[in-house]
């Protein structure tokens, strides 16, 4: 049978995440800009002869039905249903998951945004980036980002995005070992939630002017997020030792930037034994990109 081997479904960085109103329906207004990474999960997909959907990997905590992969697989399966009047090939999708649950890499987004990018061209769908980026977003605000797949200013609920620059570095990320829930994070009382509103010039502006990597704006749930969960404070007081360090999303992970991959070796070879550290170099378009 047809498969797609090895399809990578990087991680993200939110260079800086501000929170600057809730609409009537509850959702919060978000400006940030999400940096795709070189670091994240590997999918594979091999087409059945019968039309079931199944992930053939086991994932701790994440039940087969409620997996954003299958439900982004199902979606896609029936749209193309919808479309041609026949379902396409069921398929098997194994994950070499390495990305934490709760850490705010935006693991699960992108391992289904993956999927939606891999079968539209396995089944040889034929559905454009804008198509598979609105059939994405009602399973998560984050998947329209992978799927539009290069460095993105993003505002609204995450999903009206314009391609910006930013710089070419590497990161050195940390988990704290903790998982954050991030409807506790914005559900809090003390969550700021009237950051003034930015333009995408602010922060290129701020960027050619910058000397170093100090970045620009802040994480708003940042301050919400270390009271709750002691751990991340305790991974940002020491990452900041080595540069601006800052919590990407809703949490876990805390990342600094550095200007080689020689710095983040040395930042690594420091790292307290209780916490799992990375590096990873900035990606300016998406690995598999070229499918769509």
């Amino acid at each position: 049978m047809q498969s797609l081997k090895n399809c990578p479904a990087p991680a993200k960085l939110n260079l800086f995440l501000h929170v600057n109103g809730r609409r009537a329906d509850g959702y919060h207004l978000l400006q940030t800009v999400f940096q795709l990474i070189d670091h994240g999960d590997t999918l594979h997909y091999t087409l059945r002869d019968d039309h079931a959907i199944r992930r053939v990997t086991a994932v701790a905590g994440v039940p087969e039905q409620q997996d954003l992969i299958i439900r982004a697989a199902m979606l896609l399966q029936a749209e193309v249903l919808r479309r041609t009047g026949a379902l396409p090939p069921g398929v098997d999708i194994a994950i070499d998951k390495i990305l934490p649950m709760g850490g705010g890499l935006g693991g699960g987004s992108s391992d289904a945004a993956t999927t939606l990018m891999a079968l539209n061209h396995l089944w040889q769908a034929g559905l454009t980036r804008e198509e598979l980026m609105a059939l994405g977003l009602p399973l998560g605000a984050d998947i329209p980002f992978f799927i539009f797949g290069q460095t993105a200013f993003a505002e609204g609920v995450g999903e009206a995005m314009q391609p910006v620059r930013a710089p070419d570095c590497w990161y050195v990320v940390v988990e704290p070992g903790v998982e954050v829930p991030t409807a506790k994070i914005f559900c809090s009382e003390h969550l700021t939630r009237d950051t003034p509103v930015v333009i995408i010039t602010d922060f290129s502006s701020y960027l050619e002017k910058q000397t170093g990597l100090k970045g620009y704006g802040k994480n708003d749930l940042q301050q919400v997020a270390t009271q709750l969960f002691p751990p991340v404070a305790e991974a940002i007081e020491w990452l900041a030792a080595y540069g601006d360090a800052r919590m990407t999303g809703s949490g876990a992970c805390v990342f600094c930037a550095v200007g080689s991959e020689v710095e983040a070796d040395a930042v690594l070879s420091n790292v307290p034994a209780k916490w799992v550290a990375w590096k990873a170099k900035a990606l300016g378009k998406h690995p598999i990109a070229s499918l769509l």
